[in-house]
């Protein structure tokens, strides 16, 4: 019976619990959810089914030493301990890369290099010869994290990196759009509205056609591995390649879609980048492809779902954003009737143009925004009167996300806004002047003039107590929405990915 052994699977905050399902549907065992990434056991070919066939993961990690320390020294000798020949040969390449959350640790890339130093002293001392670094292709990756568990002390896990490049390099993507959406992202989307080729499937901003592709691989059930050319666990001498050619040409899980998926873009460019990807991944059958605006959208023939990631203004901007929410209420109100709209956006200004109540809002990181992915349930009339007639505006599953959203920071931190530099005649969120937010501040300049004027004022004491500052607010003042700080006993793995 093949040895089992602890894995980690890294993915982006939000994910986790879509990662988690995905898991444990793969046959893992000892799934626990943790700040981007999910732990489990499984053995070798779990780890290959892992790295293979998962949508949401950007790497799969196998620890091989946990450990504590208490400096760089510590970490070299724990390092120095272990045989490097079951890993490595004088004539193979490594590479080091370190995650570090510790006052004892304060630079990662200090911890590679004391990590590369006890490997290559060793094999110097046994050998007289080294293996070399290699940063671009090395035949064995090494991960180390680093996070602090006690005053003074640090615990050490270090990885063996069985993907190599970030599994959200497909393989398929031949050519991108300004700020294309991450295909890890993209399927994280699609899988958290429970969509699995029921119906047809529609992107009207589909840029790079992101979107339809993963969304044509999930109605399918094709592993999205199949497009890439390598894995590290390739490199690895106990790889078995008779085990991974047999998952590799496995497809007895595919199955057959029998609706379409459907992408729109008003720019010409973004329409011939996407065709040029979905012909690489030989999805061309399912997924049709137009030049359209989104303002000239029609009801659907067949009963559909709509997945979106319009522009937030931050690196794709639009002469007219907030026009463009509104013109997407608009469209969904009268030409999605009896269908349901996912929505991807930034700024709750943006989605308050869209007009419409959603009936379910996830937390989700796009890259470093905070984002939230909006449930938009479009039917005639009124939902009282929708609800009265059997109507569920959210299922289990919906409420179980929702709840989600709790593992968010506490205070909820939004880039600060760039300071204004015109008015408001081009309407570019980056400049636009917030009245609600103007007034709020007029009010309270009001209020602490009229307290001078009457000498009034308390001091800070008691204007903590009054919940009066006293002081004004920037218009380029961070936003904040309540939540729960989750992860803080388990900061494992939470770096940064590609």
């Amino acid at each position: 019976m093949e040895q089992k052994f602890e894995l980690i699977a890294k993915t982006f905050m939000g994910l986790e619990p879509v990662l988690a399902k995905e898991l444990t549907q793969l046959g893992a065992n000892d799934v626990q959810i943790g700040r981007r990434m999910v732990s489990f056991t499984g053995d070798k070919e779990l780890m290959y089914r892992a790295n293979f066939q998962l949508h949401t993961a950007i790497r799969i990690l196998k620890p091989i030493k946990h450990f504590k320390a208490r400096s760089a020294d510590d970490v070299y000798n724990e390092i120095k301990k272990m045989d490097w020949t079951e890993y490595l040969g004088t004539d193979k390449t490594f590479a080091v890369d370190s995650v570090v959350f510790s006052d004892e640790f304060r630079h990662s890339k200090f911890v590679s290099y004391k990590v590369k130093d006890a490997i290559v002293d060793q094999f110097r001392e046994k050998t007289g010869k080294r293996p070399n670094i290699s940063v671009a292709n090395p035949d064995l990756r090494l991960h180390v994290h680093i996070g602090d568990v006690a005053p003074g002390k640090s615990e050490c896990t270090l990885c063996l990196d069985s993907s190599g490049e970030s599994l959200h390099r497909r393989g398929y993507r031949q050519e991108s759009v300004e700020a294309p959406l991450n295909e890890v992202l993209a399927a994280g989307m699609i899988l958290m509205t429970g969509w699995q080729g029921e119906t047809d499937f529609i992107d009207p901003m589909c840029g790079s056609g992101t979107l339809l592709i993963e969304a044509a691989l999930i109605a399918h059930n094709m592993a999205p591995g199949l497009f890439r050319k390598e894995y590290a666990f390739e490199k690895w001498p106990d790889f078995d390649r008779d085990l991974f050619d047999t998952i590799y040409n496995d497809e007895s899980q595919e199955r057959e879609f029998n609706h379409h998926i459907y992408g729109y873009d008003v720019d010409i460019k973004a329409v011939n980048t996407a065709r040029l990807n979905v012909r690489a991944a030989g999805l061309t059958k399912d997924i049709t492809i137009t030049e359209q605006d989104f303002k000239d959208f029609q009801q659907p023939k067949n009963k559909a779902i709509m997945v979106t990631n319009p522009p937030y203004g931050e690196r794709i901007s639009t002469p007219d954003l907030l026009g463009t929410y509104k013109m997407i209420g608009e469209r969904l109100k009268h030409q999605f009737t009896g269908n349901d709209a996912w929505v991807l956006s930034y700024r709750e200004e943006c989605f308050d143009q869209i007009g419409l109540k959603p009936s379910i809002k996830i937390p989700l990181y796009n890259g470093s925004l905070e984002c939230e992915f909006r449930k938009y349930q479009m039917f005639d009339g009124k939902m009282k009167i929708f609800r009265s007639e059997g109507g569920v505006v959210k299922s289990e599953e919906e409420k179980r996300q929702m709840a989600e959203k709790h593992r968010f920071k506490k205070e909820r931190e939004f880039k600060k806004r760039l300071e204004e530099q015109e008015e408001n005649e081009e309407s570019d969120i980056r400049s636009f002047k917030f009245h609600s937010l103007e007034k709020r501040e007029e009010r309270r300049v009001e209020r602490r003039e009229w307290k001078e004027e009457r000498g009034e004022r308390k001091d800070s004491r008691d204007s903590r107590k009054s919940g009066f500052s006293g002081k004004s607010v920037r218009p380029d003042r961070k936003f904040t929405k309540p939540g729960r700080d989750f992860g803080k006993k388990n900061r494992r793995f939470d770096d940064e990915e590609d």
